[in-house]
C-alpha cells in the first residue's frame, strides 16, 4: 500500500478523532505508544492484506553465565517438558464435523448475541444455522489469529527475558503456540471450510506488542490478558460446545494456556513491585488501552458486515 493511499487514509480522521482512539485514560506516553499500531490496524486496516511486515524494536538478552536460580519458573519448565502433545496423533481427526447437527452444536444459541437481532430471529431455521456457523467460524478464526500472534510474542519474549529458567520455559510456549496455530487452522480449513481475517482491533493489539521494545509489555499484553482472556473464552466453548474434536482440541489448548498465564505472574510480580509510580501508572493505563481493544474485538464486525 502507498505512502499517497496511507496518507489519505489518515486524513479522514481530525487529530482529535485519531487521538481519542488511543487515548481514553488522557495518558499521552500511552496515546504516543499506541498512535502507531492504531493507524496501521484501525485506519489502514494492514490485517486486512495477505501480510504485515511489523518493525521490531525489543532488546535480546543473553546470559553466559546459565545461572538457574527461579524455581518457580524451573518447576514451570519441568511441567511443560512432561505436557507436550503431538496434534496429529492426539486428537481424532477422523470424526465428522456437520455444522448442521443440531445435536452436536459447536456453540448453542444461548451462547451468542444473535437472537437480539430481529431479522435472525425471523429466519428458518438452516439460515439460523448458516449464520451461527459463521460467527463460531469468527471467533475461531480470531483465536488462530491471536495464536499466531502469541508464538511471535512467545519468540520475543524468550529472546528478551533475563532468567535462563524464564528463557527454557519460553521456548516450550514457542513450541505450543506453534502447536495451537497448527489445530485451529486444521479445524477452520478441513472441518468447517471457512477462515475470518483478522479483526483489525485485534490487529493493532498485537502490532503493539511486536513493536514495543519493552519486554514487561508484552507479557503483559499476551501472556496476562490475551491468554488470560484466551483461557477463560476457551473454557466457557469447551463447556458449552457438543461437538467431541473441539471439545477435545479445547481440552489440550487449556492446558497449555493455564501455564502461559503463570509464566506471565511469576515473570511480572517482583517486576511490577519495584516500578516507579509514574512507569506503574504508563502500565496500568496501557493496560486499559488494551481491555478496549479486546473488548472492541468481539464485536465481530467481519461477521456482521457479511
Amino acid at each position: 500500500m502507498g505512502v499517497d493511499t496511507i496518507l489519505e487514509r489518515a486524513s479522514a480522521y481530525t487529530p482529535s478523532q485519531m487521538l481519542q482512539k488511543v487515548l481514553r485514560t488522557g495518558n499521552v506516553k500511552v496515546a504516543l505508544n499506541l498512535l502507531g499500531p492504531a493507524i496501521r490496524g484501525l485506519v489502514m486496516h494492514g490485517g486486512k492484506q495477505p501480510h504485515s511486515d511489523m518493525p521490531a524494536h525489543h532488546h535480546v538478552h543473553f546470559d553466559w553465565t546459565y545461572k538457574r536460580d527461579q524455581d518457580e519458573l524451573r518447576r514451570l519448565y519441568e511441567a511443560a517438558k512432561t505436557s507436550q502433545w503431538n496434534a496429529s496423533t492426539d486428537l481424532d481427526w477422523s470424526i465428522e464435523v456437520d455444522p448442521y447437527n443440531s445435536e452436536r452444536d459447536l456453540f448453542p444459541e444461548s451462547m451468542i448475541p444473535l437472537p437480539d437481532v430481529p431479522s435472525y430471529r425471523k429466519l428458518p431455521e438452516r439460515d439460523k444455522q448458516t449464520h451461527r456457523l459463521g460467527l463460531a467460524c469468527w471467533m475461531l478464526s480470531q483465536f488462530l489469529h491471536g495464536e499466531q500472534g502469541a508464538l511471535f510474542a512467545a519468540c520475543q519474549v524468550t529472546e528478551a527475558v533475563q532468567w535462563l529458567d524464564g528463557k527454557l520455559y519460553g521456548s516450550t510456549q514457542v513450541v505450543d503456540e506453534g502447536r495451537h496455530v497448527e489445530v485451529f487452522y486444521r479445524y477452520l480449513s478441513e472441518k468447517l471450510g471457512k477462515l475470518y481475517t483478522v479483526n483489525d482491533n485485534l490487529f493493532t493489539l498485537i502490532d503493539a506488542l511486536m513493536t514495543d521494545g519493552r519486554w514487561d509489555l508484552k507479557f503483559l499484553g499476551m501472556q496476562i490478558m490475551i491468554e488470560g482472556l484466551a483461557l477463560g473464552a476457551f473454557g466457557i466453548m469447551r463447556q458449552t460446545s457438543r461437538e467431541p474434536l473441539l471439545r477435545d482440541l479445547l481440552k489440550y489448548v487449556i492446558t497449555d494456556e493455564a501455564r502461559h498465564v503463570h509464566y506471565g505472574v511469576v515473570a511480572l510480580r517482583e517486576y511490577y513491585r519495584t516500578l516507579p509510580e509514574p512507569d506503574r501508572r504508563e502500565r496500568e493505563d496501557w493496560a486499559f488501552e488494551v481491555a478496549v481493544l479486546m473488548r472492541n474485538r468481539f464485536l465481530a464486525h467481519e461477521f456482521y458486515d457479511e
